[in-house]
């Protein structure tokens, strides 16, 4: 299979990567992508540890791993209004991993934005609209974090 586009052409603008860095332990980082998820709009409805799951299934000796899938309830509403395909995506995942001791990468990108990229989502007004609305929160949130390295 063969992809619709070149992947060595696709920037990290056109995925809505947001990366930052916490100078903090792992699960205090945890914490505050957490709160700031939720200052900003995003509600956190699923969140787990590959890392301790794949530690404990198969003996991985993963470094702390957390993801935290986030949901802002009325761009959802709004994204599953245009295209039903994109619940398959959701929620939008937040990474936090330990990158060395008491150093954390958190790690997004932007599920709207891949959708359309793929062509699980309109190439519309409203679809447009949605991946600005959730850039702008994505934004903030990362700014905040941004702030407090």
């Amino acid at each position: 299979m063969s992809l619709p586009f070149d992947p060595e052409t696709i920037t990290s603008d056109d995925i809505g990567e947001k990366v930052a860095r916490l100078d903090m332990e792992h699960e205090a980082a945890i914490e505050h992508v957490r709160e700031i998820c939720t200052e900003v709009g995003f509600g956190i409805p699923v969140e787990f540890s590959p890392s301790e799951l794949l530690n404990e299934k198969v003996d991985a000796d993963r470094d702390p791993f957390y993801v935290l899938g986030a949901c802002n309830p009325a761009m959802a509403d709004r994204a599953l209004d245009e295209s039903a395909d994109i619940g398959a995506l959701f929620p939008c995942n937040i990474i936090v991993r330990e990158v060395e001791p008491g150093v954390q990468e958190i790690y997004h990108v932007s599920i709207m934005r891949i959708a359309r990229m793929v062509g699980m989502a309109p190439d519309n007004q409203a679809w447009a609209e949605i991946i600005a609305d959730t850039g702008d929160i994505a934004d903030e949130a990362f700014s905040r974090l941004q702030e407090d390295d």
